[in-house]
């Protein structure tokens, strides 16, 4: 149990503390809950051992409070019968007075196997109590460990996207990007220049070409046509 009210007990600097030097918090929560079980699964044992020995005794309780009974009506028997004749009364008081002795010896039992019953029903009382709060200990504490679980993945969650977002891990990220614009842009320039140099490098066969494609020559047909009709104008 002190390892739970180090680890749940928040409310205490000591908790802190502990919880600050464990390695691993929840592993160790685990680890804690299922000595729990083990410390539930000795009380059940011993829950059962005591009430077997209960049992027992009120067993023999019935039987000593049954044999004491027995006894009693053997002492009436027998004073009965020297009453009526069958037996001499000297006889019958002798035997009277052994089955009452017997009967005292059985009351006695009585009082003994009382006092057990008595004892047995106190420690049931008291070990189904401690079981009782053994579960109840168990799940709260796992679903405190669910919680705690739940709440670490989101937190880490958290973490690492406000830890992106916050610019903290974002500097390879743009480096890369510097880098890659650096890279497009050497590439456009490079595309530009050899496109001047084979401009430049053109043939003279590719200007004759060149001048002499569709949109030239419809070019030149539009410009006679406009000096055409300037010359109408005059």
């Amino acid at each position: 149990m002190g390892i739970f009210s180090r680890l749940f007990n928040v409310g205490k600097a000591e908790a802190h503390s502990a919880i600050d030097k464990l390695e691993d918090p929840i592993k160790m929560t685990e680890q804690g809950i299922r000595d729990l079980k083990k410390d539930l699964d000795k009380s059940l044992q011993a829950l059962a051992e005591v009430k077997a020995l209960a049992i027992r005794s009120k067993r023999e309780l019935n039987e000593q409070k049954s044999v004491a009974k027995n006894y009693e009506q053997k002492a009436i028997l027998l004073l009965q019968k020297a009453e009526k004749g069958d037996l001499e009364m000297a006889e019958a008081e002798r035997l009277a007075t052994e089955a009452l002795s017997r009967k005292e010896e059985a009351n006695s039992n009585v009082v003994r196997a009382q006092e057990e019953v008595s004892k047995f029903d106190t420690n049931i009382s008291q070990l189904d109590a401690n079981v009782k709060k053994l579960k109840s200990t168990i799940t709260r504490y796992e679903n405190e460990l669910r919680t705690l679980k739940a709440r670490a993945r989101v937190s880490s969650a958290t973490q690492k996207i406000n830890k992106q977002l916050s610019g903290i891990d974002s500097s390879g990220t743009v480096g890369m990007l510097e880098k890659m614009k650096d890279k497009v842009a050497q590439q456009e320039a490079m595309a530009e220049a050899y496109g001047d140099i084979a401009f430049e490098n053109r043939s003279l066969d590719d200007e004759i070409d060149s001048t002499l494609s569709d949109s030239n020559v419809k070019a030149s047909n539009a410009l006679e046509e406009l000096k055409a009709k300037m010359k109408n104008k005059e």
